[in-house]
């Protein structure tokens, strides 16, 4: 996309005016492609998932028109669609089953009641500045995710593209398994119908660049299934469509906010935020990392906060990131939000207009759409990028690859993002510490690492490049010990700070101890190139103050100056190395 975000005096409150002026032509045609293309998608899917949800069938589309417009205008991703999600469903159903009968009007209410609740906790979040949360989750991570949603969202239409009667819930071993034992069932009209779309819209996707390859593709599978209808007869096709629709625009509603259910509600809402949140943000950041772009996570939650409010009032239920009608989206070539809005209000008069047609769609040609959409979500190249590159992130990468395969969606995210911090952590709970030696090869005798280079028998120059924490003392106290006992000759220690940019209290802790333990010694610790968050830490504990500031120095040569004085002159009259150029003038 080539639209520019222009930032506008109103853009904190009103977001969508910060690009709407820079949209040109150009996008509002691919934008309405795309639009169009959504729209037609979500109509088999709605019915699937208000279905999933416990909810009368008209739910599901209604949950993917408002919310979706207003997800759109008030969020931050330019691809990402709003709307009712398999796993979204599952969670809302698993949540209100026990204490309403699923499609009954108690239930519904229920339902409008915990949207509200949710998309009050997202807005909540969004303004608490909360968004920073998108930051921990890694491109791994993403790339990972989205990789094995792919593929997920392929098996799910296994049901559909071969025509079998099969139930389509559960994780991909259960799939394939339940698959497996239906063969004997395969429809080979639907097979054909769903192959025909499949190859004329990877056909037109090469070959015809300029069209929309994916309504190419529907049309191609829905005129083969009525042609076989009329050739044949249902009585022996057995195609499934999508039926019939509800052919009315989104009604007003109203959650009930008693205190009664919000007691009920709310553990249920919490956990559904933090779920809703995670696969909305998880969807917007792969999008992004596709199209080159950022998203802002907190405007990210405000944007799904005021989709689930408005939901909650137009017959909508929860409402999150859609990986289908997203992929659908991106793939058909949108540009900007406007067309996740286009597709939010193209449904509206589909449905209202279009309903009666809806018969001929059949569900093969929808699954053969999808495996396409599946295929192009699949980043190869990002793939072997990260397993050239890490081995870590190689392991994130599979956790989390493999977890969207066999587990949850929402918990393959939380696994990937807690491995990644484990493996971040203990990264970083390692700091590396390097011996550096004056080089009397080099001008002005500059520090080198080279092992081979002689060393002061008395005094040892360290660097260390990491934070001081909690996590890392262990290992530093280690590194020290290990330096006293091969070098106790070396009472003196320099380090130098260049690479420290942070010290908690047990770092600064860690410091000092040091400091004491080669005092006792006879020698001493020295600081050198104290940068401000160390220097800060150190004051704090008030660890260096009095006379052991005088051992903190801002330069390599101040510092041999002034540590060489404390040198026993004993063991440099014996010593014939002349590391530093003091040793020559003694």
């Amino acid at each position: 996309m080539n639209t520019q975000v222009i930032p506008s005096p109103w853009g904190w409150l009103l977001p969508f005016l910060n690009w709407l002026p820079s949209v040109n032509g150009r996008d509002l045609r691919a934008d309405l492609i795309a639009g169009l293309t959504g729209a037609i998608v979500v109509l088999p899917q709605g019915v699937a998932f208000a279905t999933i949800a416990g909810m009368p069938p008209q739910y599901g589309l209604y949950a993917g028109m408002i919310p979706a417009i207003v997800a759109a205008l008030f969020g931050s991703s330019r691809h990402l669609v709003s709307g009712p999600t398999t796993a979204a469903s599952v969670v809302l159903f698993s949540a209100l089953s026990i204490h309403a009968t699923p499609g009954s009007a108690d239930y519904v209410t229920l339902a409008l009641t915990l949207t509200f609740m949710v998309g009050v906790l997202e807005l909540a979040l969004g303004l608490a500045r909360m968004g920073a949360l998108v930051n921990f989750i890694s491109h791994s991570v993403v790339v990972g995710f989205t990789a094995g949603a792919a593929i997920l969202i392929a098996a799910k239409q296994l049901k559909h593209f071969f025509g079998v009667e099969m139930d389509n819930g559960g994780h991909l071993t259960d799939l394939l398994l339940r698959f497996s034992q239906h063969l004997d069932g395969v429809n080979l009209y639907a097979v054909l119908i769903a192959s025909a779309t499949l190859f004329s819209g990877i056909a037109a996707k090469i070959w015809l660049k300029r069209l929309p390859y994916m309504v190419i593709a529907i049309l191609v599978g829905s005129l083969l299934s009525v042609a076989l209808n009329a050739w044949l007869g249902v009585a022996v096709t057995h195609i499934a469509t999508v039926g019939a629709l509800p052919d009315s625009f989104p009604p007003l509603s109203a959650p009930s906010l008693t205190l009664e259910n919000i007691k009920m509600l709310a553990p249920a809402a919490l956990a559904v935020t933090l779920f809703a949140l995670t696969e909305a943000v998880s969807i917007g950041r792969a999008m992004a990392t596709r199209g080159g772009y950022s998203i802002n996570g907190n405007q990210e939650f405000i944007g799904q906060g005021l989709s689930n409010l408005a939901g909650a009032f137009f017959s909508g239920y929860v409402s999150t990131g859609s990986f289908n009608r997203t992929g659908v989206n991106y793939e058909a070539g949108a540009r900007t939000p406007i067309a996740a809005v286009l597709a939010g209000l193209l449904l509206m008069f589909v449905v209202v207009l279009v309903a009666p047609y809806a018969a001929y769609l059949p569900k093969a040609a929808m699954a053969g759409v999808l495996f396409l959409v599946s295929w192009g979500l699949i980043d190869w190249h990002e793939i072997r990028e990260i397993i050239q590159f890490s081995r870590r992130e190689t392991v994130v990468l599979a956790v989390t690859f493999f977890g969207a395969l066999f587990l949850d969606l929402e918990f393959a995210i939380f696994l990937g993002v807690m491995l990644s911090l484990v493996l971040y952590l203990e990264k970083v709970s390692k700091p590396q510490i390097i011996t550096r030696t004056p080089d009397k090869n080099l001008p002005n005798r500059a520090f080198s690492s080279e092992t081979s280079l002689t060393q002061c028998p008395q005094l040892r120059f360290l660097r260390i490049d990491g934070s001081l924490f909690f996590g890392s003392v262990s290992h530093l106290e280690e590194k020290f010990g290990k330096i006293r006992a091969e070098s106790p000759q070396q009472k003196h220690l320099a380090i130098i700070c260049d690479g420290i940019n942070f010290a908690d209290l047990q770092g600064s802790h860690a410091l000092f101890k040091e400091a004491v333990t080669r005092q006792l010694r006879g020698g001493n610790l020295y600081l050198i190139n104290v940068k401000e968050g160390l220097w800060d830490a150190l004051e704090a504990c008030e660890c260096f103050d009095r006379d052991g500031a005088r051992n903190i120095f801002q330069s390599k040569a101040a510092a041999i100056h002034a540590i060489y004085q404390k040198l026993d002159r004993s063991t440099c009259a014996t010593c014939t190395a002349r590391i530093f150029k003091e040793c020559s003038q003694a």
